[in-house]
């Protein structure tokens, strides 16, 4: 049989296998009422430096989503691979090394410290990675989201976009594979809401970063490259 020939430049870019698999993936928890079923096989494949928009309606398992993929909540079954590594099965201290390592998560809800100012809320995963530089790498992070003359300044003396900010710089500081962000612009007016995610998407195109983005606002979603639609905590388009 003659060998088929594959062209010098296939050879050098072989097709990359997805950043994100997730195959079969359900969560069931219980309830007073019975056992309720929050994803009932979701099947998705996210490449490497993509942006995703993840839309549905309230309770369709979006948010459920991104915290089995974050490794916060335990999938009932079905399979989770992140840079080619099974995280279904890892224990807690392997997930929160896996989060240190590769995801970064925004939420609605900024999640700062109140007594930690903004450069030390930015320093802590840098310090949990045991890096030496982590406060000269928390500052440079928080001068990329325009906060450089915020850093001595605590969470409530901030308003709630700079909160955000320093919510993205936080984020974006330990240079992570995955950024997942549920509805982080749900706490903002509209036209903070559209500068910090001007900013997010500024940062992800620089970081290389792959997105997946919950979002009401399908003006937002339509930024991305890609939009999932979830309902009833499957697939629907």
């Amino acid at each position: 049989m003659d060998a088929i020939a594959v062209s010098p430049a296939l050879a050098a870019n072989p097709v990359a296998p997805p950043l994100v698999e997730v195959r079969g993936l359900t969560l069931t928890v219980p309830s007073a009422a019975g056992p309720v079923n929050i994803l009932r096989g979701i099947d998705m494949d996210v490449q490497s430096g993509a942006a995703i928009g993840i839309v549905g309606p309230s309770g369709s398992g979006k948010t459920s989503l991104l915290m089995v993929l974050a490794g916060l909540e335990r999938a009932s079954g079905g399979s989770v691979r992140l840079a080619g590594r099974e995280i279904t099965a890892l224990d807690e201290d392997a997930l929160a090394r896996l989060r240190r390592d590769q995801v970064g998560i925004v939420f609605q809800a900024f999640h700062l410290i109140p007594t930690m100012t903004a450069l030390e809320n930015v320093a802590i995963p840098l310090e949990l990675a045991g890096l030496g530089d982590a406060l000269d790498r928390a500052e440079a992070s928080l001068r990329a989201v325009g906060l450089g003359h915020r850093l001595t300044h605590l969470p409530g003396q901030l308003s709630g976009g700079e909160q955000q900010r320093v919510a993205l710089a936080r984020a974006f500081a330990p240079a992570p594979r995955l950024l997942l962000a549920d509805e982080p612009t749900g706490n903002l007016d509209r036209a903070t809401g559209e500068a910090v995610m001007d900013l997010l998407f500024e940062l992800r195109a620089s970081h290389g970063t792959t997105l997946l983005l919950i979002t009401h606002d399908a003006a937002l979603a339509g930024r991305c490259e890609r939009i999932v639609h979830i309902a009833d905590g499957r697939i629907a388009a």
